[in-house]
């Protein structure tokens, strides 16, 4: 294999775009297990006046990433999260107005494997959302396990992601006065092994909770589609009933997430690493779904509901994709 190396004369803008983007995938794949190593030292070495405040007053803050967390304008407003946004880039385009006195519900597709479009438009001050949704603050759901390493936690909360627990969605979409979206994954984990670099098949015909919990309070549902978000790792082979899967799957069902085997590019060569290539991004906001509240949703009421979604989800992805490369014979697969 022939290693194609950086040109030494980069850009200062272009440097300083890879070490941001090398410091968010360090800090999500590092930090929480070095945040865990400090505990556990001041634990070993008796730094009693360190720990046990903290982990006293972890104890009365565990509830947190479910009560709409605790952003910190401070950390959004980083400088190194606009070279983040640059490197890619990533972009969100709106297609409709919303109304700010309503809550909603972003069903956000396809996951891909880190996620980088959701973070990078919800979850920093560099994004495009504040000029195209004014008077709207946008949560991000994740994992609750994310929430259990001690002092990570801060950190991500601090990016304005919450628990993606039902009562984390209740609490954000049960704010009076509207304003609020919910911006959430439906393919989760399972989602991330399917994202190869050209597919678009999507886990969502079992993916009802949103639905549901939409319904309950009233939320209208947007669809958004993340055009490239698919195409920034390439992960090793794993289709259906394969070693690799099982191996995967399993896991997946023990730990809560899933265990994508991707690499992409180098730091100084474009041939092999864990750097994410360099593609844009173009984050879609669809059409909003109107939805009556219904505190206690039949099956049939959710199912009704659900495939007026996914009909939305595929005109969606239908209308935009020939503006991002996408050939016209390519289509979502939804599972």
């Amino acid at each position: 294999m022939k290693v194609e190396f950086a040109p030494l004369n980069i850009p200062l803008a272009r440097r300083l775009q890879t070490a941001a983007v090398l410091q968010w995938g360090l800090s999500f794949l590092l930090l929480a297990q070095v945040c865990f190593g400090v505990i556990v030292l001041l634990i070993i070495h008796n730094y009693w006046f360190l720990y046990v405040p903290y982990l006293t007053w972890l104890y009365f803050d565990w509830r947190t990433p479910e009560q709409g967390g605790r952003r910190s304008n401070w950390v959004r407003s980083w400088t190194i999260w606009r070279y983040f946004k640059e490197y890619f880039p990533i972009h969100l385009i709106k297609t409709w107005d919303l109304d700010p006195s309503r809550n909603y519900v972003f069903g956000f597709h396809p996951h891909g494997v880190l996620s980088v479009g959701a973070f990078g438009n919800f979850c920093i001050n560099y994004s495009d959302f504040k000029e195209l949704f004014p008077g709207f603050t946008a949560y991000l759901h994740v994992l609750p396990f994310l929430f259990q390493c001690p002092l990570f936690r801060e950190y991500l909360m601090s990016t304005g992601a919450v628990s993606v627990s039902k009562k984390s969605v209740s609490h954000v979409l049960s704010k009076e006065g509207g304003g609020n979206i919910s911006v959430i994954i439906p393919g989760g984990a399972k989602e991330s092994l399917e994202a190869h670099p050209g597919k678009f098949t999507l886990f969502i015909r079992q993916r009802k909770g949103f639905v549901k919990i939409a319904l309950t309070h009233g939320a209208y549902l947007v669809p958004v589609f993340s055009f490239g978000e698919n195409e920034l790792f390439k992960q090793v082979s794993n289709p259906e009933g394969s070693w690799l899967r099982t191996v995967q799957e399993k896991l997946q069902k023990i730990m809560g997430f899933a265990l994508p085997l991707f690499h992409a590019r180098g730091i100084f060569q474009y041939n092999f690493g864990l750097m994410p290539y360099r593609k844009p991004i173009h984050s879609v906001v669809g059409h909003p779904i109107p939805v009556r509240q219904t505190p206690h949703p039949s099956p049939e009421q959710i199912e009704e509901l659900h495939k007026t979604y996914m009909e939305e989800l595929r005109k969606l992805f239908e209308e935009h994709k020939g503006k991002y490369g996408i050939p016209e014979h390519e289509t979502l697969v939804f599972r």
